[in-house]
């Protein structure tokens, strides 16, 4: 058998893999953004069905969102947007020395 590897050894190996970082941003901006919109649709006291017939979108659609399964495009975020009665900001802010 092979040898055994704690959590942290494996997460650095393949964090070292050509692409995992940018696959790991990616995981971690959709994940944001669909417990970002989660939030807001909690609020306002709405089902995930709600929130698709106000969006235009599926419920199922709503659910893969706020479970950062998938990445939106800028027109999505925009009909969320307005279903929610709030303004979307797309911004760009320097990065952390340490992230």
């Amino acid at each position: 058998m092979g040898e055994r590897v704690d959590w942290a050894s494996l997460r650095e190996r393949r964090m070292a893999e050509p692409g995992a970082a940018e696959a790991y941003d990616a995981t971690r901006l959709a994940f944001e953004l669909g417990r970002a919109i989660r939030e807001l649709r909690e609020r306002r006291g709405w089902s995930q069905a709600q929130l698709a017939k106000e969006s235009g979108m599926t419920q199922s659609a709503v659910a893969r969102f706020e479970a950062g399964g998938t990445v939106p495009t800028l027109p999505v975020l925009e009909r969320l947007a307005a279903a929610l009665d709030v303004s979307l900001s797309v911004s760009f802010e320097p990065r952390d020395a340490a992230a």
